[in-house]
């Protein structure tokens, strides 16, 4: 096996890692994985990143490079590649982040520009460790607007913006794709479990993401009072308000369906010989590929829910604060969009 078919991505206890032959160049990797972790970003992120650099090492190894012989020569050669290729592995597009369709011309700017963030972040990691390592990532100008975390605290207002890398894919701006209310009634209706019912509802209703979803402990839900605690992005936490009928489901599930289990989560696997286990986010993609097939829904994935229910706020002339803090956004440049939307559709 080489060196390029031999690395892959792996789930551990630890976390994401790229496993393979052991080297150098892969321990940077895995260290700069777990460092993402020690600051706590989303298991989304690290995931995502960690198929982002997988691609990188096996571009690599198809150059017959190392980390340490890289230079911005190599990284616009590599940026080249990513426009002209389509993804070879890793998450699906809608998984990694694709702001579109079926692409001829390569990765998707959104996916590229992620896959160039991860690769940035590794060699200022390296450098972090190693001032005497050079980054070969061309420095561009500073950002518009300072990070949502440097403008935190009493001196906020003096953060000055940083610069972002040069290597750069312009992204076309994209209003949120919402379901109009045949598609969402389609979609509901073709869901046949309490747990499948819930689990969309509290993303229609409710706004939530699918990982947030999926980190849901039993007793994160107040089903008499309609509110749950939802573990946002960044260890942010909030309450959302749950809609009484998807109040019903949950019960109905806990109540029905729901097997015997030690698992805290709330929503498991049903049957087969990972019945009471938590459910996967590849899971829980399954059943929605699945009953979007089955709806004629090609729009239902889980994020378009979470759309739906910003957009049903921004057409009810909701505040942009509270649309934000509905939606667990760490800033209302997020949450812009939805308000975008609502004139068009009124």
């Amino acid at each position: 096996m080489t060196a390029v078919t031999g690395l892959r991505v792996e789930r551990r206890d630890e976390g994401w890692v790229v496993a393979g032959p052991e080297s150098e160049d892969l321990r940077l990797v895995n260290d700069y994985l777990g460092y993402l972790g020690d600051r706590h970003y989303a298991p989304g992120t690290r995931r995502g990143y960690a198929f982002d650099l997988l691609a990188f090492l096996r571009w690599l190894a198809g150059q017959d490079r190392r980390l340490d012989q890289v230079d911005p020569e190599m990284l616009l050669r590599f940026l080249a590649s990513c426009r002209s290729t389509g993804p070879s592995s890793g998450p699906s597009s809608a998984d990694a982040g694709s702001s579109g369709g079926g692409r001829e011309e390569g990765l998707a700017a959104a996916t590229v520009n992620r896959r160039l963030a991860a690769v940035g972040g590794l060699f200022a990691f390296r450098a972090m460790r190693d001032p005497s390592a050079p980054n070969p990532m061309p420095r561009g100008p500073a950002a518009r607007r300072a990070a949502p975390g440097q403008r935190d605290g009493l001196l906020g207002h003096l953060a000055r913006p940083q610069p972002r890398s040069a290597l750069r894919v312009r992204q076309p701006r994209r209003l949120p794709r919402a379901l109009d209310a045949g598609e969402a009634n389609a979609l509901l209706g073709s869901l046949r479990s309490w747990r499948d019912r819930a689990i969309a509802g509290l993303m229609l209703f409710s706004g939530l993401r699918s990982a947030e979803v999926l980190a849901l402990t039993v007793a994160d839900v107040d089903i008499a009072r309609g509110w749950a605690r939802v573990a946002g992005k960044g260890g942010r936490e909030r309450r959302v308000p749950v809609d009484a009928q998807v109040a019903g489901w949950i019960q109905t599930y806990l109540l029905a369906e729901r097997p015997d289990t030690e698992a805290s989560t709330l929503f498991v696997v049903a049957k087969g010989r990972n019945r009471g286990q938590p459910l996967t986010p590849a899971g829980l993609r399954t059943i929605f590929r699945y009953h979007r097939d089955r709806a004629g829904v090609p729009a239902g994935h889980p994020h378009a829910l979470r759309h739906s229910f910003g957009t049903a706020l921004a057409e009810a002339g909701v505040d942009l604060a509270v649309i934000q803090a509905l939606l667990g956004h760490a800033h209302t440049d997020s949450s812009v969009g939805y308000i975008h939307l609502a004139p068009v559709r009124v």
